[in-house]
């Protein structure tokens, strides 16, 4: 299975790409694509009735300002979709935020952070964990290499203060 990056713009690729990166760090085909809610509407609806047909699991919409990319794409398929908010210089990404956030009954769309792109593909990740064993041993390695990394530097600062 792939997870799909859907941008609203071409702008946005310098924050999708660290989702991207993690996603096939992980070994697990991605597709990329910019397709806007609202001036390629047809295309983001054939993208999203597609979307399974095509070998995608999980779908990430990244998009800023009138952010309606996760909540079209979740109208037209099942998957899941998980919302990337992109900042903006009007309102700091806090208007795509809550356009991600609010959808109604029936719709529903993850949301991750404002500019949280490596959240996005490490959710994505989980979600196509459920029913992959080797996505979901390498989920756990990456957590305990975190883990480590945090109880090197616990151990660095700690020898330098007491």
């Amino acid at each position: 299975m792939k997870i799909a990056f859907v941008m609203g713009s071409d702008s946005d690729l310098p924050i999708v790409e660290k989702g991207i990166e993690v996603v096939q760090s992980f070994g697990v085909p991605v597709e990329v694509r910019v397709i806007s809610a609202h001036r390629t509407p047809a295309e983001a609806e054939s993208f999203a009735r597609n979307a399974e047909a095509n070998g995608i699991g999980v779908i990430v919409a990244a998009a800023g300002k009138a952010a309606h990319l996760g909540g079209v794409l979740a109208a037209y398929t099942t998957l899941p979709v998980v919302a990337l908010p992109i900042k903006s210089n009007t309102l700091d990404g806090l208007d795509a935020l809550l356009s991600m956030v609010q959808m109604p009954p029936g719709i529903p769309v993850a949301t991750v952070a404002i500019d949280g792109a490596l959240n996005a593909g490490l959710l994505a990740l989980q979600i196509l964990a459920v029913s992959d064993e080797a996505i979901r041993a390498k989920l756990k390695a990456y957590k305990e290499e975190m883990a480590v990394k945090v109880r090197q530097k616990d151990e660095m600062i700690r020898n330098q203060y007491n």
